[in-house]
């Protein structure tokens, strides 16, 4: 199975309102950008990707969570984040029951997360092309 089907039988696997909410969260995301790619990482995580990692998501006993790899860098108007608020790098959206999901202000975090990687490759690519140049001169 490649990723997507995986992930599609994971979530056809949480009958309860976790899969629901589950299928939204990969449907907000996917709809984000036409590049963002889906994975099947760690013994059964969905990740997705645009130029770098985006998040990856799993379904606990009572909640959903969304990890987003540079979280804490992105900039959150709509005050999503609620979890793992202490940390350097990561942040975390946990839906719980009942909850939610914010098309919108997902749509803005998932598109910061990938201006984000974006402009990390564009960071790297000037030293590559530079070496590259130097390399063409001799």
């Amino acid at each position: 199975m490649n990723p997507s089907e995986r992930i599609d039988q994971m979530i056809a696997e949480i009958p309860d309102w976790r899969g629901k909410t589950f299928a939204a969260i990969r449907k907000t995301i996917l709809a984000a950008d036409s590049e963002i790619v889906e994975d099947w990482k760690w013994m059964g995580s969905p990740v997705w990707y645009c130029d770098g990692m985006i998040a990856v998501a799993n379904a606990h006993k009572e909640k959903v969570k969304l990890t987003f790899l540079n979280g804490a860098s992105l900039t959150d108007p709509k005050k999503l984040f609620n979890a793992g608020l202490e940390g350097n790098a990561r942040r975390a959206i946990d839906f719980f029951e009942g909850d939610q999901v914010d098309g919108a202000g997902l749509t803005n975090l998932i598109r910061a997360a990938i201006d984000l990687n974006r402009s990390k490759l564009k960071k790297k690519a000037p030293a590559k092309s530079r070496a590259k140049a130097q390399k063409t001169e001799d």
